[in-house]
């Protein structure tokens, strides 16, 4: 998760580059500097960690190309929208945009014929996928309604602070490995305890 969610959310600074081409929104230095800071805090967590030969990591697998496709979908999504809700509410909006997405997400399950697996899914996976859904849907009346209302270059970097929180949470629920924590250790320092 804490490698996979910087590199989908940044789509931020294509999302900024393209609100400037498509809607004209002003190119301040704070905005080059925050574009600048995303880019280099997205390679500082993606950076691959050595092994204890020294050499480097086995290369990413599959995942990288299909965070870096989200990443491209996820600025299209921005800049498609905010097109897309000018002049409509943004429940609406969204309530459409969750249409497409519901009938699109079946199709991929009929299509690559996994819809047997839903019997599969226990209790606990079934309540945090519904907890999860109500979050996706809070987060997308918000965004929504942010994204009508202000200038995407300023709306989209806002939103993607929540790549801080996922990192947050993956450490503290997930007891994912921060990169951080690893050059702590490697510099002699120790590093938080995981289990506190």
């Amino acid at each position: 998760v804490n490698k996979v969610t910087p590199i989908d959310k940044s789509s931020t600074v294509l999302t900024m580059i393209l609100a400037v081409i498509f809607f004209n929104e002003a190119v301040t230095p704070l905005k080059i500097l925050g574009a600048v800071a995303i880019g280099i805090g997205t390679y500082l967590m993606i950076e691959k960690k050595k092994t204890k030969g020294g050499s480097k990591a086995p290369p990413y697998g599959r995942w990288l190309i299909y965070a870096a496709l989200s990443a491209v979908f996820a600025s299209l999504t921005a800049i498609l929208g905010k097109i897309g809700i000018q002049g409509v509410e943004s429940n609406l909006g969204t309530a459409i945009r969750t249409a497409v997405v519901l009938i699109m997400a079946w199709l991929v399950v009929f299509m690559t014929k996994k819809q047997n697996g839903i019997h599969q899914i226990d209790r606990k996976s079934w309540l945090f996928i519904i907890l999860s859904g109500f979050a996706t849907g809070g987060s997308w009346l918000f965004y929504y309604r942010a994204l009508q209302l202000g200038p995407a270059s300023i709306v989209v970097p806002i939103d993607k602070l929540s790549i801080v929180l996922t990192v947050a949470f993956s450490y503290f629920i997930l007891k994912e490995s921060i990169s951080i924590m690893a050059t702590a250790s490697r510099f002699g320092k120790k590093p938080f305890d995981k289990n506190r």
